[in-house]
């Protein structure tokens, strides 16, 4: 079966009735645990985004202290799985500015989580590319944002 376009699923989304719309999300939230978190955004969170990233945030504190830290084999994997459920709360929210912040987060604790990132170039390349993310999310900002934004990025660079 071939999926259909945008454009043809907005053309035969708009002729449905509301009841029919509710019975597809609620039947599409069903089938990936993804389509349930993107709905529960969208209906209970997307109002207040500042409540939605602390949830984010605190979700991230807690990922850092379960990482097992015996070796940086574990540590490279849990970071990186920790990144991933970071970009995705980040598509959920669409907004620039909550990508600048959550990464900015991210990498703040990246930086100051012991044992030092310093001692794996792995670790050290994915904070990197993080860092450019950012410089590249923030460039597309308001000029307030921006300059706010990059305060913090500088902040977190030279300490």
């Amino acid at each position: 079966m071939k999926a259909a376009t945008v454009k043809e699923l907005r053309q035969e989304l708009s002729t449905r009735s509301p009841k029919e719309l509710l019975e597809l999300c609620l039947r599409l939230s069903k089938f990936k645990k993804e389509n349930k978190e993107l709905l529960t955004y969208l209906l209970y969170e997307a109002t207040d985004e500042s409540s939605y990233i602390e949830s984010v945030k605190r979700e991230i504190d807690e990922q850092f202290e379960q990482i097992n830290k015996r070796s940086y084999y574990f540590i490279n994997k849990s970071v990186r799985r920790i990144l991933r459920s970071v970009k995705k709360y980040i598509r959920y929210s669409q907004k620039k500015e909550t990508e600048a912040e959550l990464l900015i987060y991210f990498c703040q604790k990246l930086k100051f989580f012991t044992p030092s990132i310093s001692r794996s170039r792995t670790l050290k390349n994915l904070y990197n590319r993080q860092l450019e993310m950012i410089r590249k999310g923030i460039s597309k900002l308001h000029e307030d944002l921006q300059y706010d934004f990059e305060t913090e990025l500088n902040e977190l660079i030279l300490r």
